[in-house]
């Protein structure tokens, strides 16, 4: 059986009826700057089944499991332990297979796991409400400007010089077709940034990442007192959500909306997702957070019961007076989210902190006598900024042939910043080892 049945007749007929000339009309709005000149090099346009199979599982082999070699890289998405019960639960059946709740009664369980969700957020956050879980943090950070558009009615955010660039984009391709405007912050490596000089009575909200994408933990009270005198919100974006057991909670900093990637506690690295994003916020912005709510009540019998509380969705409402487009959400990460948050418990999770933070220490400390490199960092969690003597993608390519993945480079997300090509991102969690610590700083020598 073809793969591809249309006919040549067939494509023409559906061309035409659609009003299109070519196959190349449907693709006018993608830039011609990102398109494939042709066909992918090396690859046949004919094969068998079993001759790309064996092509597929050649190009699978040059990859570098994450699993198998000393493993540094972060820049938002971390390698972290999972327990194995987590993927046990959620590969059950009432789990794996059911979907969003659109008759809310008659799925208790999800609702009832979507709302010990939403207490572990608020917890952790410090905020007074949470929804029932975003795509991802990037989308959830778009979201939540939108939001901040609505309350205040004001259609100008100012993006934090040390905010992840991937955030960044979405929330400028969202600002180009939601018509509001953005103001970048140059790259803010060093950690020293001032964003209040940029608030004005323009402005609906200032998007900040804590720690920063640079690895930087700052007190954000000043600058939440400033978002505040102007009328402004101050979003917090959280891209590794571990930090939240040691770091003072963005709520107690004075934050209106928290968003965070929870990929951290119980998502592996997947390859880039699924992933999970948090949302909170206060209790008086409650009518304008996008997403769903899950509630506690009780019964005619007077016993406990859960339900939708709020459901803001397009879905759900009418389309003029919903808050957002989400059309589902990442509820099966949710529920590995909330598994292992509750596996650890308070206390576990806030010594898996300590663990990441004290391990970090020890690996800037011995990187930071490796001949040639700098630690940029006063302050981090369990990710800081390393300068090298030279440009960093081509250090990380040779430590990737000596088997160590030694990191991120600065220049793979920010090619046009100045002095981006010696820097280097290193995030270092509970699973690497003070044998890994040890190749990478040797490996580091090696190649400088």
């Amino acid at each position: 059986m073809r793969y591809l049945p249309l006919t040549d007749t067939d494509r023409r007929e559906m061309l035409a009826t659609i009003g299109a000339r070519s196959i190349d009309d449907l693709f006018r709005d993608v830039p011609p700057s990102v398109r494939l000149p042709g066909p992918i090099a090396g690859l046949s346009s004919h094969m068998g089944e079993l001759e790309v199979e064996r092509r597929l599982g050649r190009m699978a082999a040059r990859n570098i499991a994450a699993s198998d070699v000393p493993f540094f890289v972060g820049a938002g998405a971390y390698k972290h332990h999972v327990p194995a019960s987590v993927d046990h639960l959620i590969q059950r059946g009432e789990f794996l297979t059911s979907y969003t709740p659109y008759q809310p009664e008659i799925t208790q369980g999800t609702l009832q796991y979507l709302f010990e969700f939403q207490t572990q957020i608020t917890m952790l956050t410090g905020m007074e409400v949470a929804n029932a879980s975003m795509y991802d943090g990037s989308t959830g950070a778009s979201e939540a400007v939108l939001m901040a558009n609505r309350v205040t009615r004001r259609n100008k955010a100012v993006l934090s010089g040390g905010l992840h660039p991937h955030y960044r984009s979405v929330i400028e391709t969202t600002a180009h077709w939601q018509g509001f405007r953005t103001v970048g912050a140059p790259v803010d490596a060093d950690g020293i940034e001032d964003l209040s000089a940029l608030v004005d009575k323009e402005v609906s909200c200032v998007v900040v990442q804590n720690p920063s994408v640079f690895g930087h933990v700052r007190d954000l009270t000043p600058l939440a007192e400033a978002c505040h005198a102007a009328g402004a919100l101050l979003v917090v974006v959280v891209t590794e959500v571990v930090s939240l057991g040691l770091l003072t909670p963005p709520g107690d900093m004075g934050a209106d909306i928290v968003v965070c990637e929870g990929q951290s506690l119980g998502v592996g690295l997947n390859f880039g997702g699924p992933y999970v994003g948090l949302f909170a916020t206060r209790e008086k912005l409650l009518r304008q957070m996008p997403g769903r709510l899950v509630g506690e009540t009780v019964d005619a019998d007077g016993k406990r019961g859960f339900v939708l509380t709020l459901s803001t969705r397009e879905q759900h409402i009418r389309r003029e007076k919903a808050t957002s487009n989400i059309c589902t959400n990442s509820g099966l990460c949710a529920l590995a989210f909330t598994i292992h948050l509750t596996l650890l418990g308070e206390r576990g999770f806030t010594r898996l902190a300590e663990i990441n933070h004290a391990t970090a220490v020890r690996a800037a400390e011995r990187l930071a006598k490796v001949p040639g490199v700098k630690v940029l960092n006063e302050t981090f969690f369990n990710e800081f900024t390393v300068m090298l003597p030279k440009p960093a993608a081509p250090v990380i390519e040779a430590l990737a042939a000596r088997r160590i993945l030694g990191g991120v480079p600065v220049s793979r997300l920010i090619p046009d910043a100045p002095l981006s090509a010696d820097l280097l991102l290193v995030a270092v969690t509970e699973t690497v080892t003070d044998a890994d610590i040890e190749a990478l700083a040797t490996g580091l020598a090696e190649v400088l």
